[in-house]
């Protein structure tokens, strides 16, 4: 696909419902995978099946995750009868990382080396072996950096120019209340901590509940500044 072929799938594309851009997307590449953490992605998921069947998911296993996300994982693998591949750290950088600076090193020093080992390195591995990958971004989750999130784009981060990787964003003009109005019609299976006052979950250490008016991010890296809350996996949505 040449830069005019995506210039021109992102008019098409442009404002057009999740399904359409789903279809659109699961149509023009075979080498094709859904990103699978939380609510959205689920959505999305349940969405694609009803596409085609042979879909690809993939979820990052950090070793730091909720009991209750391991939980969640578990029940949507049988709900949909789907594979899914946990991708893991490196364990000689995670263990020399460990070893160096403690398992709470991030409260300190900030969360984005942990992140870059637990998180971005496993992505990238995977991201290497595919020509696009869908993911859940919505363009409220972030007025920081995600405002102008477009339905499909170049993935300048992980993508280069002898590997081009198009990232594809359905939900990208969805709100949150959209996405529960759909968990909800379908009985699509969801995280149980969004019953606690979790919204936004990551890692155990590093995500808590939100307080009423909060925003839905308020809870990641809480002790951190409060914009630009991003751990590096769409490292594109943050302009420096």
């Amino acid at each position: 696909m040449t830069k005019l072929d995506l210039s021109e799938l992102q008019t098409t594309l442009a404002q057009k419902n999740p399904r359409a851009i789903l279809k659109q997307a699961l149509q023009q590449f075979d080498n094709i995978a859904i990103s699978f953490s939380g609510a959205e992605d689920v959505v999305l998921i349940d969405m694609a099946l009803a596409i085609r069947k042979d879909i690809q998911v993939f979820s990052l296993d950090t070793g730091r995750l909720h009991p209750e996300t391991y939980r969640f994982i578990e029940k949507v693998r049988k709900h949909y009868h789907i594979d899914i591949e946990l991708l893991t750290p490196d364990r000689n950088t995670l263990d020399a990382f460990v070893k160096n600076k403690g398992l709470f090193s991030f409260y300190e020093d900030g969360h984005q080396e942990c992140c870059g080992i637990r998180k971005v390195e496993p992505l990238k591995r995977k991201l290497a072996h595919l020509d696009a990958w869908i993911t859940g971004q919505r363009k409220d989750q972030s007025l920081d950096t995600r405002q102008n999130l477009p339905e499909v784009q170049w993935d300048t981060a992980f993508g280069s120019e002898d590997h081009p990787l198009v990232k594809f964003n359905p939900l990208a003009n969805w709100t949150s209340a959209q996405v529960w109005d759909h968990i909800e019609a379908y009985q699509v299976p969801y995280n149980e901590l969004h019953s606690k006052g979790y919204i936004s979950i990551g890692c155990e250490p590093c995500t808590r509940p939100v307080l009423p008016n909060q925003h839905e991010r308020a809870g990641r890296w809480w002790w951190e500044e409060g914009t630009k809350k991003e751990c590096g996996l769409h490292a594109g949505n943050v302009k420096h």
